[in-house]
């Protein structure tokens, strides 16, 4: 199977900025960032609209930053915000659409809701969004819903946002937190599959970077059970890939499957990162860089996406790329443990002490600080620094520990206990250890290059027929298909003609896409395809040209001349003033008084 990206170059696109909790209960929190994911997760399933993912979204939680910077920052032609306020079984959602070009309010609507309604509300709010896109913007397909209730139990549901909560944290103890909850909510309802998706991923993960090897099989145990409850799930999916890649080294079944989730979600970024570190694995370099670089378009504000960048980097030996990507990973988020320890792993390679010896000082959150220092004076023997390097035997361990990167293993080496660092290096093979799965291209592990021991180990992990085909990379262009034939199209196209003619249909200002299909008795899709492919604009222009049209003709009626310029285009369907000003300055390149005073005889 190949890799396939779809072309737009549309401005069809959204961030959802995280909702505001402003529930008297602080620890609501989870809540209303569970309410923003779901929304995120919705409009992800319109083909054609550009979603920024959650983790360029929540970059901007609890800052007050202009919605015209963040449309620069993300390429997007629209933000989404709002807030929740939960309060035993009520619920109040407030959302608005803003235009990120000059901050007008596309939409804004306030939601007071039982809880037990939360998903149709979630799916009312995506739809509206997506309809509100594809008036302004152009054409999508959107289904007739976004969003199905995945449980009909709210205790299960608040325990899934409570355990996804702490499994975004993507740390040791927000792991352990996750797991618990999970757990608790598989209890619950047994047949809300998501739980056991989230826990498909948390043990395989867990049982991958431990030597806990048990924990692979809880993950293989509550895959089934999610896949007997939801066989089409993309998270279930990813979780499927990460067991196979992360937990087994299964490169073949491992790419398959991650690539099954992004067929499913194209914008699902975890499942492409997983698929851009399974190719960085295998030495693929230049279809993990593809990847890491078609992940960043939708979520160029992770850390985490940076840093997969950086590794590849490392990997390949280019380490001022790399530690262009980590400063870059470090801005967005400087307490990011993955790109600090890469970084560290980097400084050693360029032989740049003072800088490292810098930056161990200021960072807290340094990985093995001491085995750094003294892996730098192993690596770089000839620089003559101030580091005792007599107690370099005894830091090794025979255990990897938790650590990102495996500091044993690189003393036993740059120590010459090559032997060792054969042993080590062949034991932790045979338990597909996530911290040694790059072994075959760690710079640091040059020098076992010349056994023939390491050679076969290369080959027992990475041989031919256990790689997937290093093809090249397809782009696919997507083409618009005709949604009507030639005769439904000559039909519909008259009966709007009449409608808005004789009948006057722009005057409504309610009047939307919907709306309008509905009086001709179309599914809005044809409707919206017919707009954008025939007539050449989205339902917005097409709509507020008659309406300015219609504005013109009474403005310059000497009977009108006692009505205001405004209450001329309210008369006219226009529903906002904001709305009048800016599209007839679009049009006309003049305020509408400039204009009337030009055009008066």
């Amino acid at each position: 199977m190949n890799d396939q990206l779809s072309i737009s170059s549309s401005n069809k696109s959204i961030v959802v900025l995280p909702f505001v909790n402003m529930s008297a209960d602080p620890e609501n929190e989870y809540f209303s960032d569970g309410i923003t994911e779901e929304i995120i997760n919705a409009l992800t399933t319109v083909k054609g609209l550009k979603v920024i993912a959650r983790t360029s979204s929540f970059a901007f939680k609890n800052k007050n930053i202009d919605v015209r910077t963040i449309g620069d920052q993300l390429g997007v032609s629209t933000v989404l915000e709002g807030s929740v306020r939960k309060a035993k079984n009520r619920v109040r959602i407030t959302a608005q659409l803003i235009s990120t070009d000059d901050g007008t309010h596309f939409w804004s609507k306030n939601f007071d809701r039982d809880l037990e309604d939360i998903f149709a509300v979630q799916d009312e709010i995506s739809l509206s969004i997506a309809d509100q896109i594809r008036e302004n913007f152009g054409h999508l397909n959107i289904q007739e819903h976004l969003i199905e209730a995945p449980t009909k139990n709210m205790e299960a549901y608040d325990l899934y946002l409570k355990g996804r909560y702490y499994h975004l944290m993507w740390d040791g103890q927000g792991m352990v937190n996750s797991i618990a909850l999970y757990e608790q909510c598989v209890a619950t309802d047994p047949s809300f599959a998501l739980p056991f998706f989230g826990l498909v991923y948390s043990y395989a993960m867990y049982g991958s970077w431990t030597t806990n090897k048990r924990l692979l099989q809880l993950s293989e145990e509550n895959l089934n059970k999610g896949f007997k409850l939801d066989k089409q799930s993309y998270t279930g999916h990813f979780g499927q890939a990460t067991l196979h890649f992360w937990g087994h080294w299964d490169f073949i079944n491992g790419q398959k499957i991650f690539q099954k989730a992004i067929e499913l979600n194209p914008s699902y970024t975890e499942a492409e990162e997983g698929l851009c570190e399974l190719y960085t694995a295998i030495g693929y370099f230049e279809k993990a860089l593809w990847h890491a670089d078609n992940i960043l378009r939708i979520n160029p504000l992770s850390p985490n996406h940076y840093f997969t960048k950086a590794n590849i980097y490392y990997l390949k030996e280019d380490y001022s790329e790399a530690l262009k990507c980590l400063e870059t990973s470090l801005s967005i988020n400087p307490d990011f443990t993955h790109s600090i320890a890469l970084k560290q792993i980097c400084l050693i390679l360029t032989k740049d002490y003072e800088k490292l010896n810098n930056f161990l000082d200021k960072t807290p959150l340094a990985e093995r600080p001491e085995e750094c220092r003294v892996l730098y004076q192993l690596v770089n023997s000839e620089d003559k620094i101030n580091v005792d390097i007599s107690r370099a035997s005894s830091m090794i361990k025979k255990e990897i520990g938790e650590a990102l990167f495996p500091w044993p293993l690189f003393l036993m080496v740059h120590l010459g206990k090559h032997e060792m660092a054969l042993d080590f290096l062949e034991e932790n093979i045979k338990m597909r250890t996530g911290q040694i799965i790059n072994f075959m291209n760690i710079p640091l592990l040059k020098p076992l290059h010349q056994y023939q021991r390491f050679q076969d180990l290369v080959q027992t992990a990475f041989r031919v027929e256990l790689l997937p085909p290093n093809s090249e990379i397809q782009i696919q262009i997507t083409s618009t298909k005709a949604l009507m034939a030639d005769a439904e199209i000559k039909t519909a196209l008259g009966i709007i003609e009449k409608g808005m003619k004789e009948e006057n249909w722009f005057l409504n200002p309610s009047l939307s896409l919907r709306s309008l299909a509905e009086k001709l008795n179309i599914n809005s899709n044809k409707i919206s395809w017919l707009l954008n492919e025939r007539i050449g604009q989205n339902f917005n222009e097409y709509i507020n040209s008659l309406r300015l049209e219609h504005f013109k003709t009474l403005a310059l009626n000497p009977e009108n001349s006692h009505f205001t310029l405004l209450a001329l285009a309210y008369d006219s369907g226009f529903n906002s003033k904001s709305v009048f000003n800016t599209f007839f300055k679009n049009k006309e390149g003049m305020s509408p008084k400039a204009w009337l005073k030009a055009n008066q005889n």
